[in-house]
């Protein structure tokens, strides 16, 4: 039995999508500290933000800060899981960047500039982890 362990990385598409996917692992991460901040923020001072035009699905600060801070806990559990590779965790981080980009476009009439960043950055870790195909290790 030899000592030497080769392992198969793939195509170039597959290491910019294994790259990519624990860049969203890390940026998922930053995502989920970002709305846990913002709903401390929203919870703590309701005058912090301001509010634009009058939307249908308004809520109450309160109500949104508390909704980003329970998302940001669970999108930094996740990312943390992402960066081993398991299978669910990928599975999850689709499903929550999904949720985040539309908790974030009902956001928008309160944080138009920030709420776009956040969509944007979902969309990254949604293309990273839906693409990236990890090799099996060969032996």
């Amino acid at each position: 039995m030899s000592d030497d362990v080769t392992v198969d990385r793939g195509s170039t598409k597959q290491k910019v999508a294994a790259g990519t996917s624990i860049a969203a692992a890390v940026i998922l991460m930053t995502v989920g500290i970002l709305q846990f901040l913002q709903g401390i923020a929203a919870v703590a001072e309701n005058e912090l933000f301001v509010v634009g035009v009058e939307y249908t699905f308004k809520f109450d600060f309160t109500t949104w800060g508390w909704i980003h801070i329970v998302f940001g806990v669970v999108l930094i559990v996740v990312g943390l899981v992402l960066l081993t590779g398991a299978t669910w965790a990928r599975m999850a981080a689709i499903i929550l960047a999904a949720l985040s980009i539309l908790a974030n476009f009902m956001w928008l009439p309160y944080y138009p500039w920030w709420s776009v960043l956040i969509i944007a950055l979902d969309i990254v870790v949604i293309w990273a982890v839906s693409t990236w195909r990890p090799a099996p290790i060969t032996y």
